[in-house]
């Protein structure tokens, strides 16, 4: 069994790329390291995306090391370019403290944090040593930053032609990167100067796209301070295919259960593909690597029971042991027959509108089931959809008031997708 954070991480998949793996290994062996990563309140709730980098923090607190979460007050206000092609929204500086509120709730519940932490940098405090609670800061120092003084310190620092190299930098160069969001990198740096001088915060960790973020940051302590600093990056979290998991053709897989109920979190991962199952379960989940192991064996139909067991883990985490329950006994009503159907998705459906006739179409698009009428039409000439049973053979569909039984229709997409609609 590992107990150095670093070969736990790397055995379960998370880590990507290091600034220096030996050294990196060496110092969690041998003492408590705070370390920090950053999260710009860019939405007001954090994503299937942001898992990966939530578990990674869980395990590192186990371990012994110290976190502090860097809520981003002030890069929050620029934005980050990285795996960009078009410049992000400028926030509000109500919206970034709305987002950060959000933020903060949901990483909570990963992370053991001290109640008692200011969210604001004390000047000259020191973290001690003799406790390993989580932290959780606000860089709102970069609001008081004077641009002259900031850049004959900083600025010197930093090659503008190595810049431009950075993949941050060069997926928007086509469209035009602006100033100010070519500063990100700086202000990102200066934020692990300062937690270094006054954390003593020595490692950072980041999504793969934060690469050269991270390495800018481990420089200026380098150089400004004559000092070793370090960092590594986790891998990102992709489908099969390799493409960003948390999207859907609703949209976004959201951690607030108000903006993606805990019945379809659960059923986003029951219905994982099965090549990447066990990698998520080492990624998402405090199993121990005996027992994934031991499933990584399974075949055939008990890849189902490890979709179930992945599905259920995952939301205990995040939503909690009782909504997980209720998302699988939804799921078993369904697939096992029995169970609660009152935690699937219900879409209220006005009954003047039914009585003048809905096509399923516009039903399967209102409950999010399809983006398109073409992707409709094309499921339903696939006979990929069924309405309480009955497979639908037209696109030209319309559901009547007969069709709800008492009070509820219930509509399939393919083999493992269902929503109800409620008549009101």
């Amino acid at each position: 069994m590992q107990t150095n954070a670093f070969d736990i991480l790397k055995e379960r998949g998370f880590v990507a790329q290091c600034t220096h793996e030996d050294e990196i290994r060496e110092l969690l062996g041998k003492e408590q390291v705070t370390f920090y990563m950053g999260y710009d309140p860019t939405a007001d709730s954090l994503t299937a995306g942001h898992l990966l980098t939530l578990m990674a923090h869980a395990h590192m607190q186990k371990a012994g090391h110290r976190l502090i979460t860097l809520m981003g007050t002030g890069t929050g206000m620029i934005g980050d370019p990285s795996d960009r092609s078009d410049m992000r929204k400028v926030l509000t500086k109500e919206d970034v403290y709305h987002n950060i509120q959000c933020f903060k709730e949901q990483i909570a519940r990963f992370v053991d944090y001290d109640k008692k932490a200011t969210t604001s940098l004390p000047e000259g405090s020191v973290v001690g040593v003799s406790e390993n609670k989580a932290v959780m800061l606000e860089n709102d120092w970069l609001l008081d930053l004077q641009l002259v003084s900031f850049m004959r310190d900083y600025g010197v620092h930093f090659s503008v032609n190595r810049m431009l190299t950075a993949e941050c930098y060069k997926s928007r160069l086509a469209d035009g990167l602006t100033a100010f969001e070519f500063t990100y990198m700086l202000m990102q740096a200066y934020d692990f100067l300062k937690l270094y001088r006054e954390y003593n915060c020595k490692l950072q960790l980041g999504g793969s796209d934060q690469w050269s973020n991270v390495i800018a940051g481990v420089e200026l302590i380098r150089k400004v301070e004559n000092a070793q600093a370090y960092g590594f990056t986790l891998n990102l979290l992709t489908t099969a295919d390799g493409t960003k998991m948390g999207k859907t053709a609703k949209g976004a897989i959201w951690l607030d259960a108000k903006k993606t109920s805990p019945y379809e979190f659960y059923q986003y991962w029951r219905n994982t593909e099965d090549s990447i199952i066990i990698r998520n379960l080492k990624l998402l989940t405090f199993l121990s690597m005996e027992e994934i192991n031991e499933m990584a064996k399974w075949e055939g139909s008990d890849l189902n029971k490890a979709k179930e067991i992945l599905a259920y883990e995952v939301t205990k985490i995040v939503h909690g042991e009782d909504e997980a329950t209720k998302a699988k006994e939804a799921a078993h009503a369904l697939f096992a027959g029995g169970g609660d159907l009152e935690s699937m998705p219900c879409l209220e459906i006005p009954r003047d509108e039914v009585l003048q006739g809905i096509n399923i179409l516009t039903i399967m698009k209102n409950m999010g089931l399809i983006p398109n009428n073409s992707e409709g039409r094309r499921l339903i000439t696939q006979g990929g959809v069924k309405l309480n049973d009955y497979k639908i053979d037209t696109h030209e569909f319309t559901i009547i008031e007969e069709h709800f039984k008492d009070g509820y229709i219930l509509i399939q997409k393919g083999k493992k997708t269902y929503h109800r609609g409620k008549l009101v």
